[in-house]
């Protein structure tokens, strides 16, 4: 038996517990992980709460990323005694995830714990950190330098936000942060921000274009605030979409990307490959300062997971939430 949050739903209706649960119950997987530390991402919110149809199996462990060490394995990669991290995959969704203290998982989707790393410092950076990762390096790809101009991060102070200003700042790049929570500022500059924008400028209906501001762009907001980053965007300059806190929609016009030649790079980290994770966390390994974890990150127990979760919703959660599934 081992403890992990369960998500049901059934005539009682959708809910979600702390629950001993038998590993005779766990899914199909070629390794089986003893997990030290998860995390609580806004996806995971929205599959806790159920305000989103994130989950698509039932029962199911919520919870898209661990890290852990592998305590059986059939896969020719892994063997018992292994540090391994996951991130996505699907897992939480329509596989058990990392929410519990064992998983039982396809080796493919898992990559070797950075020897940089404590487990738990894996699991501050997590998704949101890899993701922002995958950020940076589309714009640097695209060819973007500190001395081209400001970068701008928006949802500053959530995971994907903190960990790209932090990235952002020990690479070199003026970043300019946009939030909605102002009494956040010190705390985005002691991350590494230039300057701290009210998030309205962004957030409500504007222009086709605007007046060129940003030589890059991390976006984690979507909406109207994605829109507008775009129209503000210099010529030639590329923005990395990869969130939605905001809203799904793109309420923009072809204008940024046909007469400003700017371009817009969809940012997965779900199913993304990997040599992709492996080129990110490498760069994470190399890149993050690690001091810094521990100023966006908040440590919270199994059992506290299905209260935050609310908050992670409702935007009160500053940077990253660290789980300690064993207590």
């Amino acid at each position: 038996m081992f403890k992990g949050i369960q998500i049901n739903k059934d005539e009682a209706g959708y809910r979600a517990s702390l629950e001993q649960i038998d590993e005779a119950a766990l899914p199909e997987g070629d390794v089986t992980v003893q997990v030290e530390w998860s995390t609580l991402n806004y996806k995971d919110g929205l599959a806790i709460t159920g305000k989103s149809p994130v989950v698509r199996r039932f029962p199911m462990v919520p919870g898209i990323d661990l890290a852990g060490t592998v305590t059986a394995s059939s896969h020719a990669d892994w063997k018992a005694g292994d540090k391994v991290v996951l991130n996505g995959w699907g897992v939480g969704e329509t596989h058990w995830g990392g929410l519990a203290q064992v998983a039982c998982l396809r080796g493919d989707w898992l990559v070797p714990l950075p020897a940089a790393f404590s487990a738990r410092q894996a699991m501050a950076i997590g998704t949101a950190g890899y993701t922002a990762m995958l950020c940076v390096l589309a714009l640097e790809k695209h060819g973007i330098k500190p001395a081209d101009g400001e970068i701008l991060v928006t949802g500053a102070n959530g995971g994907v936000g903190s960990v790209a200003i932090a990235l952002l700042a020990k690479l070199g790049y003026t970043v300019v942060a946009s939030t909605g929570r102002a009494e956040e500022e010190a705390h985005l500059k002691a991350l590494g921000a230039s300057a701290v924008i009210d998030r309205n400028e962004l957030s409500q209906p504007g222009k086709p274009l605007g007046k060129e501001r940003w030589a890059g762009v991390v976006d984690a907001v979507g909406s109207h605030t994605l829109a507008n980053a775009c129209a503000t965007t210099k010529y030639r300059g590329a923005v990395a979409a990869c969130g939605l806190a905001q809203g799904m929609g793109f309420p923009s016009s072809v204008a940024p990307f046909i007469l400003r030649g700017v371009t817009l790079y969809g940012i997965d980290s779900v199913m993304a490959p990997k040599a992709v994770r492996l080129e990110a966390w490498a760069r994470l390994a190399r890149d993050l300062d690690i001091g810094k974890l521990d100023a966006i990150s908040r440590e919270i127990s199994l059992g506290e997971t299905i209260g935050v979760a609310a908050e992670i919703l409702e935007g009160k959660v500053r940077g990253r939430v660290v789980v300690d599934v064993n207590r």
